[in-house]
């Protein structure tokens, strides 16, 4: 009896580290990257401007809207599911960076915490890779 608890306590990272993992993916999703995969361009060139005001290049607006709302949704939804899980973590940091910079100053730190939670939510997945309950390690 006490080595079962042993065993289990051992897996108890594991499986909160994919409950981490996997309820991060689905809310991203849901709550933000969905209703932006399904809009039109327009939409996405609005969260395309956010980054080409910086860099200056008007005419990427629309791919990086796009690649934006990718990695909210189907990057998220990777994250979840543990498949390609660093790289669709690191795209979404990177997207949760400029949202972070952007309400940063847009409001100060007051309306930059959600993305800054997930930005950090997505560093740590991105140094801890799929974990054990993941598609990645059942795959490859």
């Amino acid at each position: 009896m006490n080595n079962l608890l042993v065993k289990n306590w051992a897996l108890f990272p594991e499986t909160s580290y994919f409950t981490l993992r996997f309820c991060t993916g689905i809310i991203m999703c849901y709550y933000h990257g969905w209703s932006k995969l399904l809009a039109d361009t327009s939409r996405w060139e609005r969260l395309g401007n956010s980054l080409t005001q910086w860099v200056g290049l008007d005419s990427l607006s629309v791919p990086l809207g796009f690649m934006a709302a990718f990695s909210e949704s189907i990057g998220a939804l990777l994250i979840a599911f543990g498949l390609l899980t660093r790289p669709a973590a690191f795209l979404l940091g990177i997207t949760m960076l400029v949202a972070t910079s952007k309400n940063l100053m847009k409001g100060g730190i007051d309306g930059s915490e959600l993305s800054l939670i997930f930005l950090m939510l997505c560093i740590y997945i991105l140094l801890k890779g799929p974990g054990r309950y993941s598609l990645d390690r059942k795959l490859f």
